[in-house]
C-alpha cells in the first residue's frame, strides 16, 4: 500500500515538474508581462507636498489641482503626492522637514513663516489687507516679490501666493467691542504679531496646531479662535463655538514653496511645465475661495444655533485704533520700508470695506 503511495505521489511530483519545466520552455526565456504602472518609474520626479488642512478646504483642494495638472502637463513625468491633515508633519514641523529635504513642497500660512523669516509679520499686520483688491496688490505686487526675495536666505523658492479668506473670531460670547475679549483665551497660529494684537485687546493666546483646535474648544483649554469661513466650516468649529464676529481683521493666506536645491535640479522643462501648473491651479483657487467661503457661510446659517455680527463701520474703527501700536512695535523687525507699504495699503483700501 505504501509502495502505491509513494508511486502516486512521485508521478504527482513528475507532471508538475513537467508542467513547469517541460511543457512551459518559455517561462523564462519570453519576456515580462507589460506593466503600465511600471513604465518610466525610474525616471518619475516625485514631489512630496505637506498639507496641514483637509483635502476640502480651499488649499486642500489647490493642492489636488495642482497634483493633477503638473501630472499632465509633464506626461506623467512628475508625481505630486499630497499629504492633507498634517499626515507626514504638523504644521509647525514642515517647513524644516523642507528645509532639510523630506519634503519638496509646502504652503505654509504666513504666520508660519514669520517664525524664521520676521519680515512676514507683515502679513498678520491687523486690517493691513481689507478686501480682495487689496489682497490681489499686495500677493502680485512689490510686497509679494520682497517677501519671496526673503525665502532664498533659507533655500526656499516661493512659487505663488494661495488665498483661503478673511479671518473671522469665534468665541463664547459675543465679541464685537476690544473690551469683549477681556479674560479669554484665543487659539492662534503662532505669531508674536498676533499675540501682540489680542494682548492690546485684553486677551490671552494659545498656539495649536490646526488640528487641535476643535479639540481644545470642546475642552476648555481655549475658549475661542480665529480663523476663515471654510476652515470654521470643515473643522466644524461651529459645533463648540457659540458666536462668531465677521471681522475681516486678518487674511489667511499661504506661501506655496519649494526647496530650492531640489527646484534647481529638476530640467528645465519640467520647472516650466510646473509654473504653468502652478500658475493654473493659483487662478483656479483664487476664483474658488471667495465662493467657497461665501457658500459655507450660508451653511452654518443654517445648520447651526451659533450667533452671528458683523461689524458695522463704527465697531471697526474701534478695533483699527485699540490695534495701531502694532505697527510700530514690529517696524524694526519687519523692516520701516515694508510695514509703510502695509500702512499705504491699510489706508488706500480701509474706507472701501464700509
Amino acid at each position: 500500500m505504501k509502495s502505491i503511495v509513494s508511486l502516486i505521489l512521485f508521478l504527482a511530483i513528475g507532471l508538475a515538474a513537467a508542467l513547469f519545466a517541460g511543457f512551459r520552455p518559455d517561462l523564462y526565456s519570453a519576456p515580462a508581462p507589460h506593466d503600465d504602472e511600471q513604465q518610466g518609474l525610474a525616471d518619475r520626479i516625485i514631489i512630496k507636498f505637506s498639507i496641514s488642512v483637509a483635502e476640502n478646504t480651499p488649499k486642500g483642494l489647490a493642492a489636488l489641482k495642482f497634483a493633477q495638472l503638473a501630472k499632465e502637463k509633464t506626461d506623467g513625468r512628475v508625481e505630486v503626492q499630497t499629504f492633507p491633515n498634517g499626515t507626514l508633519y504638523s504644521d509647525t514641523e514642515e517647513i524644516q522637514a523642507m528645509m532639510k529635504g523630506d519634503l519638496q513642497m509646502i504652503a505654509p500660512a504666513f504666520s508660519y513663516l514669520s517664525n524664521i523669516l520676521p519680515a512676514w509679520y507683515a502679513m498678520d499686520l491687523p486690517f493691513a489687507l481689507p478686501n480682495r483688491e487689496a489682497v490681489e496688490e499686495a500677493f502680485n505686487g512689490e510686497i509679494g516679490k520682497l517677501l519671496f526675495r526673503t525665502l532664498e536666505s533659507r533655500d526656499m523658492k516661493g512659487m505663488a501666493f494661495w488665498s483661503n479668506g478673511f479671518k473671522q473670531i469665534t468665541g463664547p460670547r459675543e465679541l464685537i467691542r476690544p473690551e469683549d475679549f477681556n479674560g479669554l483665551r484665543i487659539r492662534i497660529i503662532p505669531s508674536r504679531v498676533l499675540e501682540a494684537e489680542y494682548q492690546l485687546l485684553g486677551a490671552k493666546t494659545t498656539p495649536l496646531n490646526f488640528n487641535e483646535v476643535y479639540r481644545n474648544l470642546e475642552s476648555g483649554g481655549v475658549n475661542g479662535q480665529e480663523n476663515t469661513f471654510s476652515n470654521i466650516y470643515t473643522k466644524r468649529l461651529y459645533q463648540v463655538q457659540s458666536h462668531m464676529t465677521i471681522s475681516n481683521h486678518g487674511y489667511l493666506g499661504y506661501a506655496v514653496i519649494i526647496n530650492r536645491p531640489f527646484w534647481n535640479k529638476l530640467p528645465a522643462d519640467i520647472q516650466e511645465k510646473l509654473a504653468e501648473a502652478m500658475d493654473e491651479t493659483t487662478r483656479w483657487m483664487t476664483a474658488n475661495s471667495d465662493a467657497m467661503n461665501a457658500a459655507q457661510l450660508e451653511q452654518m446659517k443654517a445648520i447651526s444655533n451659533m450667533q452671528i455680527h458683523e461689524l458695522t463701520s463704527e465697531e471697526r474703527r474701534e478695533w483699527i485704533r485699540v490695534l495701531e501700536p502694532v505697527y510700530e512695535r514690529f517696524r524694526k523687525e519687519i523692516g520701516g520700508d515694508l510695514t509703510d507699504r502695509m500702512l499705504e495699503l491699510r489706508d488706500k483700501y480701509i474706507g472701501k470695506t464700509d
